[in-house]
Formats: C-alpha cells, sequence, structure tokens
C-alpha cells in the first residue's frame, strides 16, 4: 500500500511483537492514504494468522498471533493502534493536540499495564522499549509541530476545506484545511503567518 502511494519507506525495524515500519513522508500527507497504509498492517496479520491455522490447526501460533494483533493496536505510541487513533484525532481537531493527546493517552495505558503486569517480566520489558519511545516523542513534540508549519510554508499544497481561527494561534492549524486567521477585525491569509514565521530573510531587513 506504501509503495502504491509512493510513500518512501526508511527502514524496517523488527520488534518481539511486530514490525515498526518507518516512512520519510510529509506529516500533511493525506489523512484517507495515511489510513489505508497503516491498516494494512493488522488486516495482513489477520490473514495471515487464518490462512496459517487452516493449514497447520496450530493453536499456539494462532493465539500467539492474535496475542500480537491484540497488543499492537493498543493506542500507545509507536503501536498501530496510536497510529489509528492519532488519524482519528487528526480528523476532529489540530494536528499539535492530537499529538498531545496521544502522548496523554500512551503514558496513561504504560502505566496501567505496569500495574497489573503481575511483574511480567517480558512485559515489562516491552513497556520500557514503548515508554523510551513515548519519552522520544515528548522531547520531539514542539520540533515535530515545527515540521507541520514549516511543510507548509515550503510546499504549495492545495486544501479543499477551509478553516477560520479566531486568533493567530498556529497551534489549531489542521490537517488537510487551509486556513484564514481573524484578528482586529482583520482577515489574515495562512501563507502570511507563515511568512513571518519562516521568511529569514525578510527578518534580517
Amino acid at each position: 500500500m506504501s509503495i502504491y502511494f509512493k510513500w518512501k519507506i526508511e527502514k524496517v525495524i523488527i520488534l518481539p511483537f511486530g514490525a515498526l515500519t518507518i516512512f520519510n513522508v510529509d506529516l500533511n500527507s493525506k489523512i484517507y492514504e495515511e489510513f489505508l497504509i497503516c491498516i494494512m498492517g493488522p488486516l495482513f496479520q489477520l490473514i495471515f494468522t487464518f490462512i496459517f491455522y487452516y493449514f497447520t490447526n496450530n493453536d499456539v501460533i494462532f493465539n500467539y498471533s492474535f496475542s500480537i494483533l491484540f497488543f499492537n493496536l493498543l493506542p500507545i505510541f509507536p503501536l498501530d493502534g496510536s497510529k489509528l487513533l492519532n488519524i482519528f484525532f487528526n480528523k476532529v481537531t489540530s494536528f499539535k493536540k492530537s499529538h498531545f493527546l496521544i502522548i496523554i493517552i500512551s503514558l496513561t495505558l504504560i502505566l496501567i499495564l505496569s500495574i497489573y503486569s503481575n511483574f511480567n517480566l517480558i512485559l515489562l520489558l516491552i513497556l520500557s522499549f514503548l515508554l523510551m519511545k513515548i519519552i522520544i516523542e515528548i522531547k520531539n513534540h514542539e520540533s515535530l509541530f515545527n515540521k507541520f508549519l514549516l511543510e507548509r510554508y515550503l510546499n504549495n499544497y492545495h486544501f479543499k476545506k477551509t478553516k477560520i481561527v479566531n486568533s493567530l494561534d498556529l497551534t489549531k492549524m489542521k490537517r488537510e484545511y487551509k486556513h484564514i486567521f481573524y484578528n482586529q477585525n482583520r482577515y489574515i491569509l495562512e501563507r502570511e503567518i507563515l511568512n513571518k514565521r519562516f521568511d529569514f530573510r525578510k527578518r534580517m531587513w
């Protein structure tokens, strides 16, 4: 699916609970493309599980595969469940708020699973790995938002939908929307705001 949509794959990391695919793609990419690519992982695993079980009748592998599928669909960053939930958030709220909500939900679930882990060493190791990924994502929160804005400054995206923001607050910007900011009885285009933020040549003058 990623090849179909021409998403560039940087690398694939094999983990005990699945694989993590790293893409080199714009944060402002189309949401429906991201959804279809994201859902293909769990869907393929589901199909593979039933095909494997049909030919082998191996309950151990069947249960193990379903356990991995269920775990991968938990809304914990960077699992597929968090990506799917983030896609939903991006449809209903701003890019920055969506990312913040995913971090909060991920940390909450990590805490809950840790409490009810019964000191299962393997589960705690996996949760520790996920926690490290979340901490890195927290550190990248602002830089990720700036990348989201910079892409819009550098690229000429053509979004069909328009959102009016009753302030100059860039954190209210959403994916797949062009924005018009209303401030002091004046409407300001998104391009004008981004030019002031990123055009360093004008700042020098």
